[in-house]
């Protein structure tokens, strides 16, 4: 860790470059090509503010040098403060933090999978895969039903699963600001999304999703094996993170132990 007196002189060079106009948060995918998402997107897509002031963005980095990286600790930053996050501590980081024990869920993420289980379970019976898998999946992306993707009115576009929605996509769309890796670095861009009348909505394209594109041939039929259905995902192009598949792979086994 990075000690807080140490650190100024750095921080000045993230503040300095800090996005000037963030829009809407959010992530990812559409059938037509590969999608561009981060395990931690969910955390703080759907947010829609104006640029913080450099003064409080560098109280957020600070307050991060100061007590770590923690994967839920993060999840009141600002779109800024998020994006830097992702910048600072790069896809390094992420790895290391997808590789540690899995917590016991929270009474706000058990509300959440019983929210969706009918739908995960529909889902993973037509994608040959766990409903847990499924699940963690809606999880990841959504931030656990908290950090839902939001049109620019702040209403709740209902898509779980950060699809994008490709140019002959004939669907209602909105655009949301999302992180890709490219190089390894952090980049983020402004990109148009599906949004549905409701939560099962996204489940049915999503499933459809995956069982037309032969790209996601990998992740179907592998039942309870959490690591094969999201490295199927990741090789698939599903995200840009490079440890996208550790991140999946780590909550989804994080659910499977709930019981």
């Amino acid at each position: 860790m990075v000690r807080t007196s140490e650190s100024a002189a750095w921080l000045q060079p993230a503040i300095a470059n800090a996005p000037a106009t963030p829009t809407a948060a959010t992530v990812w995918q559409s059938a037509a090509g590969p999608g561009t998402a981060t395990g931690f997107d969910a955390a703080w897509r759907g947010a829609s503010a104006a640029p913080a002031a450099p003064q409080a963005l560098e109280r957020e980095v600070r307050q991060l040098i100061e007590q770590g990286w923690p994967d839920q600790g993060a999840t009141d930053l600002s779109p800024e403060g998020q994006w830097r996050r992702a910048a600072l501590r790069g896809p390094a980081a992420d790895e290391a933090a997808a590789a540690t024990p899995a917590a016991s869920l929270n009474k706000v993420q058990q509300a959440f999978l019983s929210r969706i289980a009918p739908w995960a379970e529909a889902a993973g019976e037509r994608l040959g895969v766990a409903p847990d898998l499924v699940a963690a999946h809606a999880a990841l992306e959504s931030g656990w039903g908290q950090r839902p993707l939001r049109d620019g009115s702040g209403q709740d576009t209902h898509n779980l699963f950060g699809l994008k929605a490709a140019a002959g996509y004939r669907g209602a769309q909105t655009e949301a600001l999302t992180t890709e890796y490219e190089g390894g670095n952090a980049s983020h861009k402004t990109e148009v999304f599906r949004r549905y009348p409701g939560d099962a909505d996204a489940f049915q394209d999503y499933t459809r999703l995956l069982q037309d594109n032969p790209r996601y041939r990998a992740a179907l039929q592998t039942g309870s094996d959490a690591r094969a259905f999201a490295q199927g995902l990741a090789r698939g192009g599903y995200a840009t993170d490079p440890a996208y598949a550790a991140k999946l792979t780590r909550l989804a086994q994080q659910i499977q132990s709930r019981d």
